[in-house]
């Protein structure tokens, strides 16, 4: 059997993709395991689906001045330590890196065993993390055309986002009753990522009587963030993040309002559900968010709102706005190009 690594964690938007390709591969051809932190969401996500794997020691590289920064170091070269024992007893034929700092050791340990390492970027612009990696990977993968010049151009290829497939096969009617909602009223999905987003669950929350006057809202969290003094109010139903129901909740979605990932905005694009972009503001990030959010309210398949002009006010015209846009971006979205991200990057893999 062919063998095969996966990496990435950090955040759920460093797994899923991973996932969706992991789901497609034939097992009966792959020999499959994964590598990330010892207790990131990636442990947790992975071994939901029985897949074997292996922790090892992370840190975080910032872009600013911290104390943090010097043990990470050890770290850092403790997870390169691991990585590389690891992969001289599993022998993989190839790492597939999704991004996110655990990657980093791994795919540096690859390299010094002259293991084929492919490399999937999903924002505009590379992370910190994969402009740290690309120099130990032989293969390249972006979602968007304009991120394909930041890679070697001869090992490049623009596949899209990889989309998990069982997203696709929700049930809205599964959907509506697991949240015990009706047809009578549109579904406002909140979305912040696994980890939440607390500005965004503050402005919804201080909105939500009046929301609610409209919108039957699903508000998926992050962990440890629900609210207790919100639970049982109608139309209103808050989870600190959801596994198995998920399809069923986005197919019962209107609109969704969300950070700006692109796994999951790709995904959102995917569905059809117009969407509120709301980005990590340059205070807490590279801007990377701002830039995705950018690319596609150009390509019409939403609107923006930049965390620093997020108040109730703002939050309701914009969702209002949306919802009266809904038919239009809607049948933007179905114009846009499926991805074949999945497919395209399994038959590279096995090309090569």
């Amino acid at each position: 059997m062919k063998k095969i690594m996966f990496t990435g964690g950090g955040s759920a938007g460093h797994v899923t993709p991973n996932l969706a390709v992991i789901q497609e591969l034939d097992q009966k051809e792959w020999a499959i395991s994964y590598v990330g932190s010892y207790t990131g969401i990636e442990r947790e996500l992975v071994e939901k689906k029985n897949i074997p794997y292996f922790g090892i020691s992370s840190g975080k590289l910032r872009r600013y001045v911290d104390w943090k920064n010097i043990t990470d170091v050890f770290r850092i070269l403790n997870g390169f330590r691991q990585a590389r024992s690891i992969l001289r007893k599993q022998k993989p034929d190839v790492v597939f890196s999704k991004g996110g700092f655990v990657t980093v050791p791994v795919v540096a340990a690859a390299s010094t065993l002259k293991i084929p390492v492919h490399l999937h970027e999903s924002d505009l612009t590379p992370g910190l993390a994969n402009r740290l990696a690309k120099r130990f990977a032989t293969s390249f993968y972006t979602s968007f055309e304009e991120t394909a010049a930041h890679f070697p151009q001869d090992a490049t290829t623009v596949v899209g986002s990889p989309i998990r497939k069982e997203l696709l096969t929700g049930s809205r009617t599964q959907g509506l009753h697991f949240a015990e909602f009706t047809r009578e009223r549109p579904v406002l999905l909140v979305m912040g990522g696994s980890l939440g987003a607390r500005r965004i669950n503050e402005a919804v929350r201080e909105a939500l009587p009046r929301l609610s006057k409209t919108y039957q809202i699903i508000h998926i969290c992050g962990r440890g963030n629900v609210d207790r003094e919100l639970e049982g109010k109608h139309g209103y139903q808050q989870y600190e993040y959801v596994y198995d129901e998920l399809p069923d909740l986005l197919q019962s979605a209107d609109l969704v309002v969300t950070r700006g990932g692109s796994n999951a905005i790709f995904e959102f694009l995917a569905l059809k559900i117009p969407m509120l972009i709301i980005p990590l503001s340059r205070h807490q990030s590279r801007g990377d968010q701002i830039l995705n959010a950018q690319a596609f309210e150009k390509k019409g398949y939403g609107r923006m709102l930049e965390e620093e002009e997020l108040t109730q006010e703002t939050l309701l015209n914009e969702i209002s706005s949306l919802y009266q846009d809904r038919d239009l971006i809607t049948e933007t979205m179905a114009s846009a190009q499926a991805s074949q991200a999945v497919p395209r990057i399994i038959e590279r893999l096995e090309t090569l």
